[in-house]
């Protein structure tokens, strides 16, 4: 098969990836734009593997029938709950790849030099003898390219590991780094640099070990840096990472597809965590830097005392009240209580009461999560508004029902300069006539800040799993 054929596949898959992006962005569309990347990877792939170059067949089926069974496993195991981990997990392996990619292209740069000073070509493979066709300048860029993506895979492989343990729960999510803090990265930064120049000169095997090790520990010790709060920024921008990481083995493999996917990863990761940014009032540069999610100070103190309510008392709240706003956060998703929600919401729009979901960009750990949870719920997509469109109406709320969320109702984001949210845009729900959160208990939640919100006088906790707290409700209103 000629490279023609191949090109045009590209092509075709190149523009289904951009429809799948593109519709993403879109609740109503989002499921045929996930049919557009399936047939836009499976074009790739066949194109792929019927292209110049191809063969080993077997092995390469076995491979695609072995990934196919993983990730058919892995989609049935995993909990909406755990999609922010898998993510960071799928990120991960993508570094990894870009990693023993740029190893590949290495020794097969070092084999056409052996058989160029032996002068047969013969046994060479298909990418080492497009290499022998490059002048020595291209040779040296060639280095530089491969050397950008292994840099750029290592950072994000144990960078997307650690998020997964923070994620998952199996790292602590406080902000920790090692006595010297960013002078470690940046003296591992300019490491890298280091031997940059010297493998862009020699093209030896010493400079790109010492650049992996180097990278490897930034990736650890940025993220490491970085607070649980922040965690959805983190995921978005490692992201960002493995679609750089791809694009720059993409060059170096000279694969077209591969440049293009990996750009549109990496720049839609890039926007994505801009806007997140600006979502929760950081500095982007602070971001990729791993500098935020540290107190400035000490945390402002907090008076009054959080006083408890059954299920009694927030439905009688909600027989008198005619405007209902819920927001909906990860412990939501822990409980596994869209369903609850859903039917909560029919129940009160069947008295004609007014409800409304509020949901801030970063709730639930990862862009979309808790939109993706009221879609299978089948909560209405019009009465799901985000932050910039309903905090406004809060004043006019007779019901606010916060479940299972901390941080995007705390209103330490306005009030105290030393908090670690401080300037963070955040649901102002404490301005409604009542409020109940649906939570575990006292805690602090996942990034571990305490929240004035669950203090206030028009605030009542609603204490216990919200599943099972919200089947109380339900039982209530159904008697």
């Amino acid at each position: 098969m000629d490279y023609g054929f191949t090109t045009a596949a590209y092509v075709v898959a190149a523009v289904l990836f951009i429809l799948s992006l593109g519709g993403l962005s879109n609740q109503e569309s989002a499921k045929r734009a996930v049919w557009y990347g399936i047939a836009g990877m499976g074009l790739a792939v066949f194109a792929t593997l019927i292209g110049p170059g191809s063969g080993l067949w077997l092995l390469s089926l076995l491979l695609i029938a072995g990934g196919g069974l993983i990730g058919t496993y892995v989609a049935k195991k995993v909990q909406m709950t755990e999609m922010p981990q898998l993510v960071a997990a799928m990120h991960s392996l993508v570094g990894l790849a870009a990693v023993f990619v740029g190893f590949i292209a290495h020794f097969e740069i070092g084999n056409v030099a052996a058989s160029a000073a032996s002068g047969s070509t013969e046994e060479l493979g298909t990418f080492a003898k497009l290499i022998a066709k490059k002048t020595p300048a291209e040779i040296a860029f060639l280095r530089v390219e491969l050397f950008l993506g292994i840099f750029i895979g290592a950072i994000t492989f144990t960078g997307s590991v650690v998020a997964f343990g923070k994620l998952a729960g199996k790292v602590t999510s406080a902000a920790t780094k090692l006595p010297g803090g960013h002078m470690l990265n940046a003296g591992a930064a300019a490491l890298s640099f280091i031997c940059l120049i010297w493998y862009f000169n020699s093209g030896g095997f010493l400079p790109l070990v010492l650049m992996t090790l180097a990278a490897l520990f930034i990736g650890y010790h940025l993220i490491m840096g970085i607070g649980g709060a922040d965690m959805p920024v983190v995921v978005s921008m490692l992201n960002s990472y493995s679609g750089w990481a791809a694009a720059a083995i993409g060059f170096s493999l000279g694969n077209d597809l591969l440049i293009v996917v990996g750009a549109l990863v990496g720049s839609s990761g890039a926007i994505l965590s801009y806007i997140m940014c600006k979502a929760m009032n950081r500095s982007f540069v602070s971001v990729i830097l791993g500098g935020f999610g540290g107190a400035a100070g000490p945390a402002m103190e907090i008076d009054g005392e959080q006083i408890a309510i059954d299920a009694d008392g927030v439905a009688a709240a909600l027989d008198e009240a005619d405007s209902v706003v819920i927001i909906p956060g990860y412990g939501m998703a822990v409980a596994q209580a869209q369903q609850n929600v859903a039917e909560l919401t029919r129940r009160l729009r069947a008295k004609g009461k007014t409800v409304r979901f509020a949901i801030h960009p970063v709730a639930g750990r990862l862009p979309g999560h808790m939109n993706v949870l009221l879609a299978e719920a089948k909560v209405p997509y019009d009465i799901v508004l985000e932050m910039d469109e309903i905090n406004e109406d809060f004043p006019e709320t007779d019901v606010a029902i916060v479940i299972g969320s901390n941080d995007i109702v705390n209103p330490a984001a306005q009030e105290d300069p030393n908090s670690p949210i401080a300037g963070m845009p955040v649901l102002e729900c404490w301005k409604a006539k009542q409020v109940f959160v649906s939570k575990r208990g006292q805690g602090t939640g996942y990034s571990g800040i305490e929240n004035p919100l669950f203090f206030k006088e028009n605030t009542r906790m609603f204490y216990g799993d919200a599943k099972a707290s919200l089947d109380n409700l339900l039982s209530l209103s159904a008697a």
